[in-house]
Protein backbone atom coordinates (compact mmCIF):
# COMPACT_ATOMS: atom_id res chain seq x y z
CA UNK A 1 0.00 0.00 0.00
CA UNK A 2 1.69 3.63 -1.10
CA UNK A 3 0.73 4.98 2.55
CA UNK A 4 1.87 8.72 0.86
CA UNK A 5 -0.93 8.58 -1.81
CA UNK A 6 -3.32 7.44 0.69
CA UNK A 7 -2.67 10.35 2.93
CA UNK A 8 -2.39 13.07 0.29
CA UNK A 9 -5.93 11.82 -0.59
CA UNK A 10 -7.74 11.75 2.51
CA UNK A 11 -10.19 14.05 2.03
CA UNK A 12 -9.46 16.78 4.94
CA UNK A 13 -7.93 19.49 5.55
CA UNK A 14 -4.74 18.41 6.71
CA UNK A 15 -1.07 19.68 6.71
CA UNK A 16 2.30 18.66 8.47
CA UNK A 17 4.58 20.64 10.31
CA UNK A 18 8.47 20.78 11.88
CA UNK A 19 9.32 22.00 14.92
CA UNK A 20 10.53 24.83 12.68
CA UNK A 21 7.56 25.26 10.90
CA UNK A 22 8.88 23.43 7.81
CA UNK A 23 5.95 22.25 5.46
CA UNK A 24 6.24 18.52 5.23
CA UNK A 25 3.21 16.92 3.46
CA UNK A 26 -0.16 17.95 2.93
CA UNK A 27 -3.46 16.45 1.45
CA UNK A 28 -5.07 17.57 -1.78
CA UNK A 29 -7.96 19.27 -0.06
CA UNK A 30 -5.82 21.66 2.35
CA UNK A 31 -4.46 22.38 -0.94
CA UNK A 32 -7.68 23.18 -2.75
CA UNK A 33 -8.94 25.14 0.68
CA UNK A 34 -5.78 27.60 1.04
CA UNK A 35 -5.63 28.15 -3.16
CA UNK A 36 -1.75 27.11 -3.13
CA UNK A 37 0.04 24.09 -5.18
CA UNK A 38 2.30 21.37 -3.11
CA UNK A 39 5.21 22.63 -4.93
CA UNK A 40 4.42 25.85 -3.70
CA UNK A 41 4.26 24.83 0.28
CA UNK A 42 6.01 21.47 0.60
CA UNK A 43 9.71 22.58 2.43
CA UNK A 44 8.82 26.22 2.75
CA UNK A 45 8.32 27.90 6.25
CA UNK A 46 4.47 28.00 7.41
CA UNK A 47 4.50 31.57 8.57
CA UNK A 48 6.07 32.75 5.17
CA UNK A 49 3.52 30.67 2.86
CA UNK A 50 0.46 33.09 5.12
CA UNK A 51 1.97 36.28 5.46
CA UNK A 52 -0.30 39.63 6.91
CA UNK A 53 -2.39 40.92 4.51
CA UNK A 54 -0.02 44.38 3.99
CA UNK A 55 -3.57 46.50 3.52
CA UNK A 56 -5.01 45.30 6.52
CA UNK A 57 -3.92 45.89 10.39
CA UNK A 58 -5.85 43.35 11.39
CA UNK A 59 -4.65 40.54 9.46
CA UNK A 60 -2.59 38.53 12.29
CA UNK A 61 -1.76 35.42 10.00
CA UNK A 62 2.23 35.43 11.45
CA UNK A 63 1.26 36.02 15.26
CA UNK A 64 -1.52 33.89 15.04
CA UNK A 65 -0.17 30.61 13.53
CA UNK A 66 3.14 30.88 15.49
CA UNK A 67 1.25 31.05 18.60
CA UNK A 68 -1.46 27.99 18.21
CA UNK A 69 1.63 25.89 16.89
CA UNK A 70 3.66 26.77 19.52
CA UNK A 71 1.31 26.29 22.12
CA UNK A 72 0.87 22.43 20.80
CA UNK A 73 4.73 21.96 21.06
CA UNK A 74 4.55 22.98 24.43
CA UNK A 75 1.56 21.26 25.95
CA UNK A 76 2.15 17.96 23.77
CA UNK A 77 -1.15 17.40 23.39
CA UNK A 78 -4.05 17.57 21.17
CA UNK A 79 -5.53 20.99 20.89
CA UNK A 80 -8.89 22.70 19.53
CA UNK A 81 -8.85 26.26 19.00
CA UNK A 82 -11.81 28.76 18.78
CA UNK A 83 -12.13 29.96 15.29
CA UNK A 84 -9.46 32.11 13.95
CA UNK A 85 -8.62 34.73 11.10
CA UNK A 86 -6.29 34.45 8.56
CA UNK A 87 -5.72 35.58 5.05
CA UNK A 88 -4.74 33.94 2.08
CA UNK A 89 -3.32 35.56 -0.93
CA UNK A 90 -5.17 34.92 -3.87
CA UNK A 91 -3.46 33.47 -7.30
CA UNK A 92 -3.20 36.34 -10.08
CA UNK A 93 -5.03 34.20 -11.93
CA UNK A 94 -7.60 34.95 -10.18
CA UNK A 95 -7.53 38.58 -9.58
CA UNK A 96 -4.58 38.34 -7.14
CA UNK A 97 -4.21 40.53 -3.70
CA UNK A 98 -6.10 38.99 -0.33
CA UNK A 99 -8.85 37.59 0.74
CA UNK A 100 -10.34 37.34 4.23
CA UNK A 101 -11.20 33.70 5.99
CA UNK A 102 -12.07 32.41 9.01
CA UNK A 103 -10.54 29.03 9.77
CA UNK A 104 -11.35 26.01 12.35
CA UNK A 105 -7.96 24.12 13.41
CA UNK A 106 -7.04 21.28 15.61
CA UNK A 107 -3.15 19.85 16.09
CA UNK A 108 -2.06 17.00 17.13
CA UNK A 109 1.40 15.98 18.13
CA UNK A 110 3.20 13.12 17.12
CA UNK A 111 5.80 12.57 19.71
CA UNK A 112 9.41 10.35 19.08
CA UNK A 113 10.47 7.78 21.54
CA UNK A 114 11.74 10.45 24.15
CA UNK A 115 8.72 12.57 24.12
CA UNK A 116 9.74 15.25 22.28
CA UNK A 117 7.21 16.64 18.90
CA UNK A 118 8.51 15.06 16.67
CA UNK A 119 5.95 17.57 14.06
CA UNK A 120 2.27 18.18 14.16
CA UNK A 121 -0.42 17.29 11.82
CA UNK A 122 -2.86 20.64 11.48
CA UNK A 123 -6.55 20.44 10.77
CA UNK A 124 -8.02 23.16 9.07
CA UNK A 125 -11.91 23.77 8.43
CA UNK A 126 -12.80 26.88 6.20
CA UNK A 127 -15.63 28.48 8.11
CA UNK A 128 -16.37 31.67 6.83
CA UNK A 129 -19.35 31.69 5.77
CA UNK A 130 -20.41 31.28 9.01
CA UNK A 131 -18.29 33.69 10.88
CA UNK A 132 -19.71 36.21 8.19
CA UNK A 133 -23.21 35.29 9.26
CA UNK A 134 -22.36 35.50 12.64
CA UNK A 135 -20.79 39.08 12.47
CA UNK A 136 -23.73 40.42 10.27
CA UNK A 137 -26.03 39.01 12.81
CA UNK A 138 -24.07 40.65 15.78
CA UNK A 139 -24.45 43.95 13.53
CA UNK A 140 -28.12 43.44 13.38
CA UNK A 141 -28.38 43.44 16.96
CA UNK A 142 -26.46 45.79 17.90
CA UNK A 143 -28.21 48.34 15.24
CA UNK A 144 -32.19 46.62 16.57
CA UNK A 145 -30.29 47.78 20.46
CA UNK A 146 -29.29 51.34 19.12
CA UNK A 147 -32.90 52.15 17.31
CA UNK A 148 -34.90 50.89 20.13
CA UNK A 149 -32.60 52.55 22.77
CA UNK A 150 -33.20 55.59 21.24
CA UNK A 151 -37.08 55.97 21.00
CA UNK A 152 -39.33 57.54 24.10
CA UNK A 153 -41.09 54.02 24.68
CA UNK A 154 -40.46 50.94 26.57
CA UNK A 155 -39.21 48.39 24.32
CA UNK A 156 -39.19 44.49 24.61
CA UNK A 157 -39.57 41.27 22.67
CA UNK A 158 -40.79 38.24 23.91
CA UNK A 159 -41.65 34.51 23.14
CA UNK A 160 -44.74 33.39 21.75
CA UNK A 161 -45.54 31.93 25.51
CA UNK A 162 -45.52 35.65 26.84
CA UNK A 163 -41.87 35.38 28.46
CA UNK A 164 -39.50 38.54 27.61
CA UNK A 165 -36.23 38.24 26.05
CA UNK A 166 -35.32 41.68 25.65
CA UNK A 167 -35.48 44.99 26.93
CA UNK A 168 -34.03 48.86 25.64
CA UNK A 169 -32.33 50.79 27.68
CA UNK A 170 -35.52 52.84 28.64
CA UNK A 171 -36.98 49.99 30.70
CA UNK A 172 -33.65 49.91 32.86
CA UNK A 173 -33.54 53.60 33.14
CA UNK A 174 -37.57 53.79 33.83
CA UNK A 175 -37.36 50.70 36.56
CA UNK A 176 -34.41 51.14 37.98
CA UNK A 177 -33.70 47.19 37.53
CA UNK A 178 -30.96 45.14 35.17
CA UNK A 179 -32.24 43.73 32.40
CA UNK A 180 -32.16 40.24 34.21
CA UNK A 181 -34.72 41.06 36.67
CA UNK A 182 -37.10 41.97 33.97
CA UNK A 183 -36.36 38.99 31.76
CA UNK A 184 -38.87 36.12 31.46
CA UNK A 185 -41.87 37.11 33.61
CA UNK A 186 -39.38 39.33 35.88
CA UNK A 187 -42.18 42.13 34.29
CA UNK A 188 -45.16 40.93 36.21
CA UNK A 189 -43.46 42.16 39.49
CA UNK A 190 -43.73 46.04 37.67
CA UNK A 191 -47.35 45.78 36.85
CA UNK A 192 -49.90 46.97 39.27
CA UNK A 193 -51.91 44.32 40.73
CA UNK A 194 -54.97 45.33 39.77
CA UNK A 195 -54.08 45.18 36.20
CA UNK A 196 -52.00 41.73 35.47
CA UNK A 197 -55.92 39.52 35.57
CA UNK A 198 -56.89 41.95 32.70
CA UNK A 199 -53.44 41.81 30.63
CA UNK A 200 -53.19 38.15 31.22
CA UNK A 201 -56.68 37.59 29.88
CA UNK A 202 -55.73 39.62 26.68
CA UNK A 203 -52.33 37.77 26.31
CA UNK A 204 -54.54 34.30 26.63
CA UNK A 205 -56.36 35.26 24.05
CA UNK A 206 -53.73 37.03 21.50
CA UNK A 207 -50.85 34.37 22.14
CA UNK A 208 -52.08 30.98 20.43
CA UNK A 209 -53.71 32.57 17.75
CA UNK A 210 -50.27 34.89 17.58
CA UNK A 211 -52.73 38.03 16.99
CA UNK A 212 -51.72 41.69 17.81
CA UNK A 213 -53.20 43.04 21.35
CA UNK A 214 -52.90 46.05 23.65
CA UNK A 215 -54.17 47.12 27.30
CA UNK A 216 -53.58 50.23 29.28
CA UNK A 217 -51.34 49.12 32.20
CA UNK A 218 -49.78 51.06 35.47
CA UNK A 219 -45.89 50.30 35.33
CA UNK A 220 -44.19 51.10 38.55
CA UNK A 221 -40.71 53.13 38.48
CA UNK A 222 -37.61 53.65 40.33
CA UNK A 223 -39.37 56.26 42.41
CA UNK A 224 -42.23 53.91 43.62
CA UNK A 225 -44.53 55.21 41.85
CA UNK A 226 -46.83 53.80 39.05
CA UNK A 227 -47.53 55.51 35.70
CA UNK A 228 -51.01 54.53 33.06
CA UNK A 229 -49.22 53.18 30.44
CA UNK A 230 -50.49 51.54 26.78
CA UNK A 231 -49.01 48.54 25.68
CA UNK A 232 -49.05 46.77 22.83
CA UNK A 233 -48.01 43.27 21.49
CA UNK A 234 -47.81 42.07 18.03
CA UNK A 235 -46.24 39.18 16.16
CA UNK A 236 -43.14 38.94 13.87
CA UNK A 237 -43.47 36.76 11.29
CA UNK A 238 -40.98 35.04 9.74
CA UNK A 239 -40.01 34.87 5.62
CA UNK A 240 -41.37 30.90 6.45
CA UNK A 241 -45.05 32.66 8.19
CA UNK A 242 -44.16 31.53 11.15
CA UNK A 243 -43.79 33.29 14.62
CA UNK A 244 -40.54 32.97 17.09
CA UNK A 245 -40.92 36.42 18.38
CA UNK A 246 -43.11 39.46 19.41
CA UNK A 247 -42.24 42.90 19.66
CA UNK A 248 -43.95 45.18 22.18
CA UNK A 249 -44.11 48.73 23.41
CA UNK A 250 -44.75 50.60 26.24
CA UNK A 251 -46.51 54.13 25.95
CA UNK A 252 -46.38 56.50 28.89
CA UNK A 253 -50.18 57.93 28.41
CA UNK A 254 -50.31 58.88 32.25
CA UNK A 255 -51.10 63.00 32.06
CA UNK A 256 -53.38 62.08 29.50
CA UNK A 257 -55.01 59.38 31.62
CA UNK A 258 -55.56 61.52 34.92
CA UNK A 259 -56.69 64.83 32.45
CA UNK A 260 -59.27 63.04 31.47
CA UNK A 261 -60.23 61.04 34.25
CA UNK A 262 -60.31 64.62 36.61
CA UNK A 263 -62.49 66.28 33.34
CA UNK A 264 -64.89 63.00 34.12
CA UNK A 265 -64.69 63.40 37.69
CA UNK A 266 -65.27 67.44 37.56
CA UNK A 267 -67.81 68.39 34.82
CA UNK A 268 -70.36 65.49 33.76
CA UNK A 269 -71.11 68.10 30.31
CA UNK A 270 -67.21 67.00 29.51
CA UNK A 271 -67.65 63.64 29.62
CA UNK A 272 -68.53 63.12 26.12
CA UNK A 273 -65.81 65.80 24.70
CA UNK A 274 -63.38 63.43 27.09
CA UNK A 275 -64.67 60.75 25.51
CA UNK A 276 -63.91 61.77 22.03
CA UNK A 277 -59.88 62.90 23.14
CA UNK A 278 -59.92 59.30 24.87
CA UNK A 279 -60.81 57.70 21.37
CA UNK A 280 -58.50 60.19 19.28
CA UNK A 281 -55.38 59.62 21.59
CA UNK A 282 -56.53 56.07 21.11
CA UNK A 283 -57.24 56.27 17.36
CA UNK A 284 -53.34 58.55 16.80
CA UNK A 285 -51.94 55.61 19.14
CA UNK A 286 -53.22 52.86 16.85
CA UNK A 287 -51.94 55.04 13.88
CA UNK A 288 -48.62 55.20 14.96
CA UNK A 289 -48.66 51.59 15.65
CA UNK A 290 -45.73 51.83 17.80
CA UNK A 291 -42.89 49.88 16.00
CA UNK A 292 -44.77 47.72 14.51
CA UNK A 293 -43.12 45.52 12.56
CA UNK A 294 -39.55 46.71 14.21
CA UNK A 295 -38.72 49.95 13.42
CA UNK A 296 -39.34 49.94 9.32
CA UNK A 297 -42.92 49.61 10.02
CA UNK A 298 -42.79 52.01 13.17
CA UNK A 299 -45.78 54.65 13.37
CA UNK A 300 -43.51 57.19 14.58
CA UNK A 301 -41.40 59.12 11.80
CA UNK A 302 -37.70 57.90 11.61
CA UNK A 303 -35.32 58.63 9.97
CA UNK A 304 -31.14 58.45 9.87
CA UNK A 305 -29.04 61.43 8.24
CA UNK A 306 -25.35 60.47 7.61
CA UNK A 307 -22.28 62.28 7.54
CA UNK A 308 -22.29 66.42 7.46
CA UNK A 309 -23.97 66.67 4.44
CA UNK A 310 -27.03 65.28 6.60
CA UNK A 311 -28.28 62.84 3.69
CA UNK A 312 -31.02 60.68 4.20
CA UNK A 313 -29.13 56.90 5.20
CA UNK A 314 -32.70 55.43 6.24
CA UNK A 315 -36.61 56.37 6.07
CA UNK A 316 -39.64 54.41 7.33
CA UNK A 317 -42.27 54.56 5.54
CA UNK A 318 -44.66 57.06 7.93
CA UNK A 319 -41.81 59.18 7.20
CA UNK A 320 -41.88 58.42 3.70
CA UNK A 321 -45.56 59.39 3.69
CA UNK A 322 -45.47 63.08 4.78
CA UNK A 323 -44.03 63.52 1.45
CA UNK A 324 -45.67 61.44 -1.16
CA UNK A 325 -44.17 61.31 -4.49
CA UNK A 326 -41.10 62.66 -3.48
CA UNK A 327 -37.49 60.78 -3.78
CA UNK A 328 -35.89 60.94 -0.12
CA UNK A 329 -33.20 58.20 0.25
CA UNK A 330 -29.73 59.27 -0.52
CA UNK A 331 -30.70 62.89 -1.07
CA UNK A 332 -29.28 65.57 0.99
CA UNK A 333 -32.21 67.16 3.38
CA UNK A 334 -31.44 70.33 1.98
CA UNK A 335 -31.69 69.13 -1.35
CA UNK A 336 -35.38 66.67 -0.78
CA UNK A 337 -36.64 69.02 1.79
CA UNK A 338 -35.96 72.88 1.09
CA UNK A 339 -38.93 73.53 3.67
CA UNK A 340 -37.27 72.51 6.51
CA UNK A 341 -34.28 74.90 5.47
CA UNK A 342 -37.12 77.63 5.16
CA UNK A 343 -38.78 76.85 8.50
CA UNK A 344 -35.16 76.68 10.25
CA UNK A 345 -34.51 73.09 11.12
CA UNK A 346 -31.65 72.50 8.93
CA UNK A 347 -30.11 75.23 11.23
CA UNK A 348 -30.33 72.83 14.49
CA UNK A 349 -29.81 70.02 12.26
CA UNK A 350 -26.68 71.45 11.65
CA UNK A 351 -25.70 72.36 15.31
CA UNK A 352 -26.90 69.01 16.36
CA UNK A 353 -23.96 67.45 14.08
CA UNK A 354 -21.58 70.14 15.09
CA UNK A 355 -22.38 70.21 18.82
CA UNK A 356 -23.40 66.34 19.88
CA UNK A 357 -25.77 67.94 21.79
CA UNK A 358 -29.60 66.45 21.59
CA UNK A 359 -32.76 68.42 20.33
CA UNK A 360 -35.78 67.90 21.98
CA UNK A 361 -39.20 69.54 20.90
CA UNK A 362 -42.60 69.25 22.12
CA UNK A 363 -45.82 70.72 19.66
CA UNK A 364 -43.29 72.58 17.01
CA UNK A 365 -45.67 73.71 14.82
CA UNK A 366 -44.57 72.93 10.74
CA UNK A 367 -45.96 73.62 7.23
CA UNK A 368 -46.48 71.07 5.06
CA UNK A 369 -46.75 70.48 1.63
CA UNK A 370 -47.63 67.38 1.10
CA UNK A 371 -48.24 67.69 -3.13
CA UNK A 372 -47.89 70.42 -5.46
CA UNK A 373 -50.89 72.58 -6.24
CA UNK A 374 -52.33 71.93 -3.09
CA UNK A 375 -53.06 74.34 -0.10
CA UNK A 376 -50.34 73.93 2.60
CA UNK A 377 -51.16 72.59 6.17
CA UNK A 378 -49.63 73.20 9.56
CA UNK A 379 -49.06 70.08 12.04
CA UNK A 380 -47.81 70.08 15.18
CA UNK A 381 -44.53 67.27 15.83
CA UNK A 382 -42.72 66.00 19.20
CA UNK A 383 -39.28 65.03 17.76
CA UNK A 384 -36.28 64.49 18.66
CA UNK A 385 -33.07 64.91 16.73
CA UNK A 386 -30.11 62.59 18.28
CA UNK A 387 -26.03 62.50 17.09
CA UNK A 388 -24.71 59.49 16.55
CA UNK A 389 -21.14 58.92 17.63
CA UNK A 390 -18.68 56.51 16.19
CA UNK A 391 -16.12 54.21 18.31
CA UNK A 392 -13.77 57.41 18.37
CA UNK A 393 -16.51 59.64 20.10
CA UNK A 394 -17.24 62.07 16.58
CA UNK A 395 -20.37 62.66 15.51
CA UNK A 396 -21.53 60.71 11.91
CA UNK A 397 -24.99 61.36 11.70
CA UNK A 398 -28.51 62.35 13.36
CA UNK A 399 -30.87 60.00 14.48
CA UNK A 400 -34.61 61.95 14.24
CA UNK A 401 -37.99 60.35 15.63
CA UNK A 402 -41.01 61.89 15.91
CA UNK A 403 -44.60 61.79 15.73
CA UNK A 404 -47.82 63.75 15.32
CA UNK A 405 -49.27 65.68 17.95
CA UNK A 406 -51.57 67.62 16.38
CA UNK A 407 -54.99 66.24 17.64
CA UNK A 408 -53.18 66.75 21.55
CA UNK A 409 -52.55 70.60 20.19
CA UNK A 410 -56.03 70.92 19.05
CA UNK A 411 -57.21 69.69 22.41
CA UNK A 412 -55.52 71.98 24.52
CA UNK A 413 -56.28 74.92 22.72
CA UNK A 414 -59.84 74.18 23.59
CA UNK A 415 -59.00 73.44 27.17
CA UNK A 416 -57.66 77.13 27.27
CA UNK A 417 -61.11 78.69 25.66
CA UNK A 418 -62.74 76.24 28.54
CA UNK A 419 -60.45 78.46 31.38
CA UNK A 420 -58.07 75.42 31.71
CA UNK A 421 -54.79 75.94 32.18
CA UNK A 422 -52.19 74.42 29.78
CA UNK A 423 -48.35 74.20 29.41
CA UNK A 424 -47.48 75.85 26.46
CA UNK A 425 -45.67 74.22 24.00
CA UNK A 426 -41.63 74.59 23.08
CA UNK A 427 -41.10 77.61 20.27
CA UNK A 428 -39.92 76.66 17.17
CA UNK A 429 -36.26 77.66 16.09
CA UNK A 430 -35.69 80.89 14.35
Amino acid sequence: MDLHELFVNIPEALIVIAPDYTVLEVTNKYLTLVLRTREQLIGKNLLEAFPDSPDDSNSKNTSLLRESINKTFREKKTIYFEPLRYDIVRPESEGGGYETRYWEASHTPILNAAGEVKYLIRRTSNVTQRELAKLAHLETENKFKFMTDAVPQLIHTADTQGNVTYVNQRWLNYTGLSAEELLGTGWRNLFHPDDLAAVQKKMDAALPPNEEFQAEVRIRNKEGNYRWHLTKSLPLVNLSGDVKVRVGSNTDIHDTKILVQELLATNEQMAQLSDQVQLAYQKAEAERATLERLIMRAPGLFCILKGSELRFELINPAYQNLYPGRELLHKMVAEALPEIGEQGYLQVLNTVYQTGQDYVAEEVPFTLNRLPGQEPEQIYFNFTYQAIFDAAGHVTGILGFGYDVTPQVIFKRKLKDLGYEVTSPITPPH
